[in-house]
């Protein structure tokens, strides 16, 4: 890179909030009867998965193609009940150190999520997303990690070339398509990593 990074944009699933799909399958598991490691083998981040992400289907079409690629049939409510219980905790040290960073640089987050989801995260995390200048959805964008024109999006929203940005993200895939846009990227597998990134604004 040329130039420092004069912007951070963060992920929130995974490194501003714990998630746990475990729970979304036992969930579904106790209502099916069919056994919780059966339906996570099933399960896959598949085309009607990122066409909710993209708000291309709601919530109730997905729901179907889920039933569909899952093999049971349960009502709405209870997908969205376990669809829910996925999020756990905010990830307290990356959190602190983004409100530590917030006033000597500007931060902004990214996140692939539907309108369900978001309907939870927004209300449950609504402290820690308060730290964030703007908080940028898919399913708003109509475009997700790892797409180029997802990451190029966000930077014209924001109001600077991609190089400026640098990006966090706890998914390889969505980091390698960062560095294909042109951002500077870390992969996140523990707070440390943020941390260690954030040297130059502590």
């Amino acid at each position: 890179m040329s130039e420092a990074p004069s912007v951070l944009l963060f992920d929130l699933g995974g490194v501003i909030m714990s998630l746990h799909w475990e729970r979304a399958f036992s969930h579904w598991a106790a209502l099916s009867g069919v056994p919780a490691e059966v339906l996570r083998e099933r399960y896959a981040f598949d085309p009607p998965y990122e066409r909710h992400e993209r708000g291309e289907i709601d919530e109730r079409e997905y729901y179907r193609a889920l039933g569909a690629s899952l093999g049971i049939d349960i009502p709405d409510e209870a997908w969205a009940a376990g669809w829910e219980t996925i999020f756990g905790d905010a990830v307290a040290p990356t959190v602190d150190l983004i409100e530590r960073v917030k006033h000597r640089v500007p931060v902004y987050a990214f996140s692939n999520s539907n309108v369900a989801h978001q309907r939870i995260w927004s209300r449950r995390f609504a402290d820690e997303l308060a730290h964030f200048r703007e908080v940028f959805v898919s399913s708003s964008l109509g475009l997700r990690k790892p797409e180029r024109a997802a990451f190029e999006a966000v930077a014209r929203a924001i109001g600077v070339a991609p190089r400026e940005i640098l990006f966090f993200d706890d998914t390889l895939e969505n980091v390698h398509g960062a560095h294909a846009a042109g951002l500077a990227a870390v992969h996140v597998r523990s707070p440390e990593d943020v941390r260690d990134a954030l040297l130059p604004w502590r």
